[in-house]
């Protein structure tokens, strides 16, 4: 792996999280600590962001996962779920453009209406 690339994924990786903890903080805000998680799961194109209900799962034993968004590996681009394996057509944000990125980081709420297009 080359420095050039190991760079790009290393802040990507930091950008999602940073994600992450702004979607999680959205949450707090009106539910408090713990009702949701996220996980990560790294397939060949996308980083697919997975939405986990704690409190449904604690209630009647079910997953309560959805796909919160699609995060392209190569370009950073985020796209809506259009389904749980594909995402929407139409990027949304990109994490690897700074404007784009803080953009999305404001916007940014656990319910995902920041990925709906204006």
């Amino acid at each position: 792996m080359t420095t050039q690339l190991a760079e790009h994924i290393q802040i990507l990786e930091a950008r999602i999280t940073c994600l992450i903890d702004k979607l999680l903080a959205s949450y707090a805000k009106y539910y408090g600590d713990g009702g949701i998680t996220f996980d990560i799961v790294k397939g060949t194109k996308y980083y697919k962001l997975i939405q986990r209900d704690v409190k449904r799962s604690a209630i009647d034993g079910k997953t309560g996962a959805c796909v919160h968004a699609f995060i392209d590996r190569q370009t950073g681009s985020v796209y809506k779920p259009a389904s749980w394996k594909a995402p929407a057509k139409h990027v949304r944000y990109n994490l690897m453009d700074e404007v784009s990125f803080a953009t999305c980081i404001q916007d940014a709420d656990w319910a995902g209406t920041y990925l709906y297009m204006k």
